[in-house]
């Protein structure tokens, strides 16, 4: 009686393991998927800007090459949404990069950006939005936080042309000059009081737990696809 109860038992495990291996394959399976759809979003948002920077390239009235030569940070929004009834609002995620020792560009950054504004207006469009830095130190010190543009440093809408010269467009005090496209129009963008943080889940998605945004200012090691379009594209509109 005793063996046969132990045959039972041993019977009763193995078919146990026989059902649960399925699952553990399946929920192995979910996981990975879930973890590629999660690089899939950073990586169609890297590619996002580095199409922003493309069609920016192709405008007449695009960037000053001069003013981006001597830029040295970058923040690019894809399509950010600019909403208002009376009080509006703007939110957008994107990528920052800086400028390393050799010219070169630096492994993206992810960031939210988020602001607000007030005045007379209505409805919904959804802008792509620019930022260069004179310095990159305003980036870098960012680290893992947040910064305010308009308070913690101070911004202007850039001048506009590629012919522009230093002598007359960049004489101003502004740490950030902006600039947006929208339906086809090119133009500086007035962003004060706007807030850029640091996605730190984006991150973690994309180049692994741990990693960070100080790490990623410092290097350019990432050889994706989506990562060296979006760095030769920024090359080309430096030209």
């Amino acid at each position: 009686m005793v063996v046969k109860n132990i045959k039972q038992k041993s019977t009763t495990m193995k078919t146990l393991k026989m059902l649960m291996a399925p699952l553990l394959v399946l929920a192995m399976v979910v996981t990975t998927s879930a973890k590629v759809a999660d690089d899939g979003k950073e990586t169609e948002r890297i590619e996002k800007s580095a199409g922003v920077i493309h069609d920016f390239g192709k405008m007449k009235e695009s960037i000053p090459s001069q003013l981006f030569e001597q830029a040295q940070g970058i923040i690019i929004i894809p399509k950010m949404i600019n909403a208002g009834l009376a009080v509006g609002g703007k939110r957008g995620k994107g990528v920052a990069m800086v400028k390393l020792p050799n010219g070169g560009w630096s492994d993206p950054v992810f960031v939210t950006f988020t602001g607000g504004s007030f005045g007379l207006q209505i409805g919904v469009q959804a802008v792509d939005l620019v930022l260069i830095f004179k310095h990159k130190y305003v980036l870098t010190k960012m680290q893992n936080g947040d910064f305010t543009i308009g308070g913690d440093v101070s911004v202007a809408a850039g001048p506009v042309g590629r012919s522009s010269t230093a002598s007359t467009d960049y004489k101003l005090e502004a740490e950030v000059y902006s600039y947006s496209r929208s339906k086809g129009l090119f133009a500086g963008l007035t962003i004060n009081g706007s807030n850029i943080s640091v996605d730190k889940s984006a991150i973690a998605n994309f180049y692994g737990s741990g990693t960070t945004s100080k790490e990623l200012f410092e290097q350019s090691k990432n050889n994706s696809t989506a990562v060296v379009s979006l760095k030769t594209s920024l090359k080309a509109l430096g030209r």
